[in-house]
């Protein structure tokens, strides 16, 4: 397991613009056969367009950098075969929920999506449509992201505005602090609620975390246990 850096962030641009990534050339075969695998197991999966990151600094803080436009096959590729290549890192915001009475909610995927039965923070890889002036919009994307797989309302959650960056291997996740207005049990049961009425809800179920280690048993993404083991110290 490679080790996670954590700090807090100041600022974030990243812009976008065209990148010709080697890794499509090298993978073309890889990316086919990943993809209509994954599609025979999972069809609900849509093959949609994602943004990583390259070129990208940080200076006191501040996250710099220029993002692209790539396929979700890709990208899921990519990462199955462990983030070949040193050009690229995949980057998103996560909302670090928490409740009223301290502890964090996290959410286990659900059976169809790619991530099934991991449990993290509502987030996803940030989309072409979460650019606003040729600029990735990431608080926006995370808001999007806790709203599509919670329900949970802008009046339901305090967003603290605040980013902490987790840097591991080729991955880099930026939690945003967002409290939700209520007790942990209150919220779980809300959102789960909400979740009954969607359609296809991307979460299985919400997992509370009042302590460290109370996510030991979880399966969940590798940076995910590093920060709550600072957050909760």
């Amino acid at each position: 397991m490679k080790r996670a850096d954590i700090f807090p962030v100041t600022s974030i641009n990243i812009r976008v613009a065209p990148y010709d990534w080697p890794f499509l050339q090298k993978a073309r075969c890889e990316i086919d056969d990943f993809w209509r695998e994954l599609s025979a197991r999972k069809p609900q999966v849509y093959d949609g367009r994602v943004l990583l990151l390259h070129a990208h600094v940080w200076r006191d803080g501040h996250l710099e950098g220029c993002a692209f436009e790539t396929a979700y096959s890709a990208f899921m590729t990519w990462k199955s075969l462990g983030f070949p290549g040193d050009d690229v890192c995949n980057f998103f915001g996560m909302a670090a929920l928490r409740s009223s009475d301290g502890a964090f909610l996290l959410g286990e995927m659900g059976a169809w999506t790619a991530n099934a039965g991991q449990s993290y923070f509502p987030a996803g890889t940030p989309e072409p449509a979460d650019c606003r002036d040729g600029s990735v919009d990431l608080a926006s994307s995370v808001a999007r992201e806790c709203q599509e797989e919670t329900g949970l309302r802008d009046e339901e959650i305090d967003d603290r505005g605040t980013w902490v960056a987790i840097r591991q291997h080729a991955q880099i996740a930026l939690m945003r602090d967002m409290r939700v207005r209520l007790p942990a049990e209150e919220a779980r049961q809300l959102i789960e609620a909400r979740m009954a009425g969607q359609d296809e809800p991307e979460l299985a179920r919400i997992r509370i975390v009042r302590q460290a280690s109370d996510a030991k048993g979880l399966i969940m993404p590798g940076f995910m246990q590093p920060f709550l083991d600072q957050a909760l110290a």
